[in-house]
């Protein structure tokens, strides 16, 4: 009887507390729509930030859509950020109403502020409605030949947004030919922007063959390449990876004014760029020039693992790539391998294997003292893969065979 009581009172607390939720949320959301109508720009300034981090951490406010649409008429660029992003998040649940949008959209793609003009064609892209296609169009054709680079650049996306959603309307009205002549921009901004865009409408459309490189194109790239922030390098980069050059001097031709890359802060670009370089090995001939391209290779490797432990893992995952063409490539660094005390367990792991790969015969006494020490660790996982690289060692060279049998009877004296 008392159990069945204290179940009856657990079923009221718990209904109890959800018409308090519920009266809260209604609450609060009442509260916000009262002050989205507000006749001060301040209260109303606040309010749509307020929903905007109510809709970050997940909260329903799509009941304050028509509320926060009629705050779009502003000059300040804070709010038209921040309500177009709340657009972009419920135009699918909500497309009919996005449409009571448009007009603002229309208006400010023609704004004499280039920021608005931008912000006003990525947002009507980034929707992904089909109701919003045949608005689109006129502000889009205007904004690919705008005189600011940034709305250019911004437009060329929007290109493969288009694309994406509708790929006949993209092409009969000439925004993919517009992307393509956006190639020979004198803006890199918006060629690395254009690349970027065209490499992923052919990645929607592989059958469409939406462009190819061709060498004048390459040309155009290799220059823009120099002046370009490091993702638009990376997008041209990637892009030139996949180009098969005609002869054996536009492979040199590319390697060679690829090499400044090399020294780039970003590990990424880095990277791409040693991918590039050993792609086109196979069109290069010239031993001197192999020999150039792979000792240039090697400093900015060393430096990735000076980096965070993130980058740090990337870069050995990609030097264990590097190592299976170029086995000796690093024979001479193999003490910057070394793993530290305070590297990731994941970390330390891609170095064992990396030690174990760049180990000469002339240096193999050096790192079984090392992973002597490494087989004294608590983690008995990497302990495993020490002892393990060990015997790798002492069967790939029989002169380090005696040194690797004493170091683990040595290992079993101290268990």
């Amino acid at each position: 009887m008392m159990n069945a009581a204290i179940q009856t009172n657990i079923a009221r607390l718990q209904i109890m507390k959800a018409k308090v939720l519920a009266a809260l949320r209604k609450g609060e959301n009442y509260e916000l729509k009262t002050e989205l109508n507000s006749e001060y720009k301040e209260r109303r300034k606040e309010a749509v930030r307020r929903v905007i981090a109510n809709m970050t951490v997940g909260k329903d406010v799509s009941g304050l859509f028509t509320d926060v649409l009629k705050n779009m008429h502003t000059d300040d660029l804070e709010i038209k950020k921040l309500i177009y992003l709340y657009l972009i998040n419920y135009a699918k649940t909500q497309p009919d109403l996005v449409i009571l949008a448009i007009n603002t959209f229309v208006k400010d793609a023609e704004d004499t502020n280039p920021l608005i003009r931008a912000l006003a064609i990525r947002t009507m892209g980034c929707l992904h409605v089909q109701e919003v296609l045949d608005y689109l169009c006129d502000p889009l054709r205007k904004c690919l030949k705008d005189p600011s680079p940034y709305v250019r650049k911004t437009a060329v996306m929007c290109v493969a947004k288009v694309f994406d959603l509708n790929a006949s309307i993209a092409e009969e009205n000439g925004f993919v030919e517009g992307v393509r002549d956006a190639l020979s921009d004198s803006n890199s901004m918006v060629v690395s922007n254009a690349v970027s865009a065209l490499v992923e409408m052919n990645d929607m459309a592989p059958g469409n063959n939406v462009w190819s490189l061709d060498p004048s194109l390459v040309g155009k790239l290799l220059t823009a390449i120099n002046e370009c922030v490091e993702w638009g390098q990376i997008a041209i980069l990637e892009t030139l990876v996949e180009y098969t050059p005609r002869d054996e001097k536009e492979a040199e031709n590319i390697c060679e004014r690829v090499l400044p890359r090399l020294q780039h802060a970003n590990g990424s670009v880095v990277l791409t760029t040693v991918r590039l370089l050993l792609r086109y090995e196979q069109f290069v001939r010239r031993a001197d020039l192999l020999t150039q391209f792979s000792k240039k290779m090697v400093p900015p490797l060393i430096t990735l693992l000076s980096s965070e432990p993130e980058i740090q893992y990337v870069a050995l995952r990609n030097i264990n790539i590097i190592l299976q063409r170029h086995p000796k490539l690093l024979s001479k660094e193999i003490r910057v391998f070394f793993c530290r005390y305070n590297d990731p367990i994941y970390v330390k792991y891609e170095k064992l294997d990396v030690l174990v790969r760049i180990c000469s015969e002339r240096n193999t006494e050096p790192l079984l003292n090392e992973l002597k020490e490494y087989a004294k660790e608590v983690d008995v996982d990497f302990v495993s893969r020490a002892v393990q690289a060990i015997s790798r060692l002492a069967i790939r060279y029989d002169s380090a065979a005696e040194k690797a049998i004493q170091v683990l009877l040595e290992l079993l004296q101290t268990k």
